[in-house]
């Protein structure tokens, strides 16, 4: 796991970024999906854009000291089902493997310094999952891959489904971040 940052909007994003190996892919994948699941600077600017629209749209549930913050680092990972269904039993006690998970450090107790770079969590995608859901639902993977990290970085923020009414809405938004997304 190799850390990388850029700027972006003003706003810098360190990430923790673990790369999918492409050696393992059965599969055949576009060139631009195999650069996504290697190059930490595609994530970095996407994530970037994505937390830049949450913090400015004020209708929009972000913590304030993420809201205020110029400097955040996560982490994503992009591995498979194995390590995802460990990491589900693990964490979750739950012994399915599933096609993301989050692992939020902030939360409404949370209190940190918003001049030090904020630590938000980590996303894990299994990238097997995401090349199956992606052929179920006649998808791209490159999209279900951003789909499923806009997910993720939802819950690092504090974003929960816990009704259908907050499930929606959190799919509304992973829509909107899709569209606004920098990567082309």
């Amino acid at each position: 796991m190799e850390n990388y940052s850029t700027t972006s909007y003003k706003l810098d994003v360190d990430l923790s970024f673990t790369p999918f190996p492409v050696e393992d892919l059965d599969v055949y994948v576009k060139s631009e999906t195999l650069e996504l699941m290697k190059n930490p600077s595609k994530w970095i600017k996407e994530i970037g854009s994505w937390i830049r629209f949450i913090q400015v749209d004020k209708s929009l549930k972000c913590p304030e000291i993420v809201r205020n913050a110029s400097q955040l680092s996560l982490g994503l990972e992009l591995t498979n089902d194995k390590k995802i269904l460990d990491l589900n039993n693990s964490w979750l006690g739950k012994s399915k493997s599933t096609d993301v998970l989050s692992f939020p450090i902030i939360d409404e107790t949370f209190l940190g310094v918003s001049n030090e770079f904020l630590e938000l969590g980590d996303i894990v995608i299994s990238v097997p999952t995401a090349i199956r859901q992606a052929k179920d639902n006649n998808v791209d993977l490159f999209r279900e891959l951003r789909w499923l990290a806009t997910h993720g970085l939802l819950h690092l923020l504090g974003w929960d489904h816990s009704d259908e009414e907050s499930l929606n809405k959190m799919l509304l938004i992973q829509e909107q971040l899709l569209d606004i997304g920098v990567i082309l």
